[in-house]
């Protein structure tokens, strides 16, 4: 045999160990993480809180804003805004236990902290320990990381519980929810309210106690940790009590305008799935009725087993996919290239501004499509010119049509997936981190940058190797439906969260048939362009007057 060959074959192997390895701990490290569904939900939340405060203030001649309010927030949205708000706390307390049972493995280890010892004395948070192998540090200070988000959240989370529950009427419920919070964290520094968290619920209990008192600053630190309705509801009380009239009736205006402004959101982030989901369940229905009356001269059935020519073997595909998409995007990159890059000019992400960061994963994305397309041609060049459907993109009107349609059809299919995979994971197995920085940033330039990355190289780059290699080449071996469902699952897991290896398999079993009926790759392109730019679109709806 062919010492380069084998030499060849040997070195594949040890990099597909070494990438199966890097993506099992990423699979593994997302399930940790929480989805940004509940974030999301919140962000909504908190938009629906501005819209209900505009009842209250509503003016006669508003009836037909009262009434598209009405059809937006249901009977009691501050009773369900609540609710809301006691879910993600309860799955961030679930979150929180599971990584204390972690650390708790590590007990006799000096690296854990203090902190996380007292944490696991407390009885409502013991739970079973989880038989695992020994963590790394690296590992270790994840955990510990994560820890620290998850309390910070709790904490704000109880902060605005307390709001929600004053609103209400309940103000003995708020102040006993902020004051337990105070002694928690009393107990643990030894220093009573030191986080903002804490300093914040000490003002709001003065606020709303029989006897109410100000403390100093109380005006700033609300402005500096509260926002949204909540910050609103706070300089309310606060104004009222320190009888500044000028200052409430202005105020009042400003949530007043946010209110309108709120529900205008919350029409566009409601509407467009809902619509686009109705006509892609009609659409739907009428491609499997045209299917089960016209069997084979249906638009499903149009190329379903027509494969096809492929000139390469199933080491190629091997050789692709391992060496042009995981290793460079999950090894070569993120461990070798980039640290190295940021250490020659002395960079620090961590101190990047959001504009800094979307150019920042702009650019890593084009050096991985350009790796990954490099190491695709590299690989196929003896074999070309290819037969002529593959990689064809052609701007014809047909290719434009099946791209709009696979979008709606995906739609009501992808948002059902999600909503039985919530239940499944509820609430964990990691995001994608460009979604929190979209939501987040609310920076036009940021923003952008983060719409050329999703919505154009993205759509490019992952068709061209999903759909466009590694689809094709499969059918060598399997029929196209096997080929499609095996490429899907692929590009699933390439997005290593487990949270969304359902919706994105689901999404990618669409853009497969699309690709395979049109036998154009401009189509899927289309749809997994406006699939990303309906989630960047209702991201920046929500980070823009949610937060």
């Amino acid at each position: 045999m062919n010492t380069g060959l084998v030499l060849k074959r040997l070195i594949l192997a040890v990099l597909t160990v070494a990438v199966l390895l890097q993506v099992s701990l990423s699979l593994v490290e997302s399930w940790g993480q929480p989805q940004i569904q509940s974030r999301l939900e919140l962000y909504q939340t908190n938009l629906l809180l501005h819209a209900a405060e505009g009842q209250s203030l509503a003016t006669e001649g508003e009836e037909d804003l009262t009434a598209a309010r009405n059809a937006l927030l249901g009977n009691n949205p501050f009773k369900n805004a609540q609710e809301q708000y006691e879910q993600v706390l309860e799955t961030a307390q679930t979150t929180q236990s599971k990584i204390i049972a972690k650390l708790g493995q590590l007990s006799s280890n000096p690296d854990v902290t203090t902190s996380i010892g007292d944490e696991l004395a407390k009885p409502q948070m013991q739970i079973a320990p989880i038989d695992e192998a020994p963590m790394t540090s690296q590992q270790r200070k994840q955990l510990q990381k994560s820890f620290s988000q998850t309390e910070q959240l709790i904490d704000e989370l109880n902060v605005r519980l307390g709001l929600l529950q004053a609103q209400q009427g309940r103000t003995e419920m708020a102040i006993q929810t902020w004051n337990e919070l105070i002694e928690q964290e009393t107990v643990e520094s030894t220093a009573p309210a030191t986080t903002p968290s804490a300093k914040t619920a000490a003002i709001l209990a003065g606020l709303w106690s029989d006897s109410p008192r100000i403390l100093p600053d109380a005006e700033s630190k609300i402005q500096q940790n509260l926002d949204s309705w909540f910050q609103y509801r706070a300089l309310f009380q606060l104004y009222q009590l320190q009888q500044r009239q000028d200052a409430l009736v202005s105020l009042q205006a400003q949530e007043k305008e946010r209110a309108k402004q709120a529900l205008v959101k919350l029409t566009l982030i409601s509407a467009i799935p809902g619509i686009g989901g109705l006509v892609g369940v009609g659409l739907l229905l009428f491609l499997l009725g045209q299917w089960l009356l016209q069997g084979e001269r249906s638009l499903l059935a149009t190329n379903s087993t027509i494969r096809w020519d492929t000139p390469w073997d199933g080491e190629m595909i091997w050789q692709v996919l391992i060496l042009g998409f995981f290793f460079i995007g999950q090894i070569l990159l993120p461990l070798f290239i980039l640290p190295l890059v940021l250490s020659l000019f002395n960079l620090n992400p961590a101190s990047f501004t959001v504009r800094m960061q979307a150019f920042y994963v702009l650019m890593t994305y084009i050096v991985l499509a350009a790796g990954g397309l490099g190491v695709l041609y590299l690989s196929i060049k003896d074999f070309l010119p290819l037969p002529e459907d593959w990689f064809r993109i052609k701007f014809r009107k047909k290719g434009i049509i099946f791209g709009l349609g696979g979008y709606l059809v995906a739609l009501p299919l992808v948002i059902l997936v999600s909503l039985l995979n919530q239940k499944l994971w509820q609430g964990q197995g990691g995001s994608n981190p460009i979604l929190s920085l979209v939501l987040e940033g609310q920076d036009t330039v940021a923003i952008v940058i983060f719409f050329s990355t999703a919505c154009i190289a993205a759509p490019l780059f992952e068709e061209f190797m999903f759909r466009g290699f590694l689809l094709p080449s499969l059918t060598r071996y399997m029929p196209v439906w096997g080929a499609i469902v095996t490429s899907s699952l692929v590009f699933a897991i390439a997005h290593l969260s487990l949270s969304e290896v359902l919706p994105l398999a689901t999404l990618g079993i669409v853009l497969g048939i699309v690709y395979t009926r049109s036998r154009n790759l401009l189509a899927p392109m289309i749809v997994h362009s406006l699939w990303n730019s309906g989630t960047l679109l209702s991201l920046v709806i929500l980070g823009s007057g949610g937060s």
